[in-house]
């Protein structure tokens, strides 16, 4: 199998949505002064490449931390959404398998990292496809943009609808062009108290075979 990192690197100065922070990594100790290094972190918990729980938008919504790793891990489908402005129900039936536990959306918009255009028009789930999505038994949904939803949303409509059916969103993630259509995926979440999101190291494991096809 090969492991194929999905994650981007977290460093100041890098793109957040628009109204959080970006992080600040500060040097607490130093091989000069203490005989180690350490830094101290500063950064929301939707930085970078990061998983939203339900608690995120769900007043009753479950944290990461309430829940085994084994729901951060399992087969995945992914839909090459390149060219769309709206995903809809069409394009994900023939995809979604019966072991499919995360749908993974390659807007290719990841080639946009570190530009204005990252925040632009990337292609989103209609409401309608997010409610049928809704009622599948996923574990979660991935996206290579900043947000499940368009940039202009106000309700978060695809957010609550996903969250709402207790399944997480994993956003900002990169390198799908690496992958097949299927994949095993996996995106651990820091096990923090209370956790409404955390940052994850997403990878997909791929076998030899197949990542030379895709």
């Amino acid at each position: 199998m090969k492991i194929v990192d999905l994650t981007h690197l977290i460093k100041e100065g890098m793109p957040v949505f628009p109204g959080t922070e970006p992080p600040v990594l500060e040097v607490a100790n130093t091989l000069e002064k203490d005989g180690f290094r350490e830094k101290k972190l500063h950064m929301y918990s939707h930085t970078g490449t990061h998983m939203d729980a339900p608690a995120h938008m769900i007043a009753q919504g479950w944290t990461l931390d309430q829940v085994p790793a084994s729901a951060f891990f399992g087969p995945a489908a992914k839909l090459d959404a390149r060219g769309l402005q709206r995903i809809e129900k069409h394009h994900l039936e023939s995809l979604i398998k019966p072991e499919t536990e995360f749908l993974i959306l390659w807007t290719g918009w990841d080639q946009f990292w570190g530009s204005e255009s990252y925040f632009g028009a990337f292609p989103t789930l209609s409401p309608e496809a997010a409610k049928w999505l809704s009622g599948l038994p996923l574990k979660g949904v991935g996206v290579d943009a900043i947000s499940i939803d368009p940039m202009d949303s106000v309700n978060f409509e695809v957010h609550l609808e996903l969250l709402g059916s207790d399944k997480v969103l994993i956003e900002n993630l990169k390198g799908l062009d690496q992958l097949p259509e299927h994949f095993l995926f996996s995106a651990m979440p820091l096990k923090l108290e209370d956790a409404d999101g955390s940052p994850v190291r997403a990878f997909a494991l791929v076998d030899h075979d197949l990542s030379t096809n895709c």
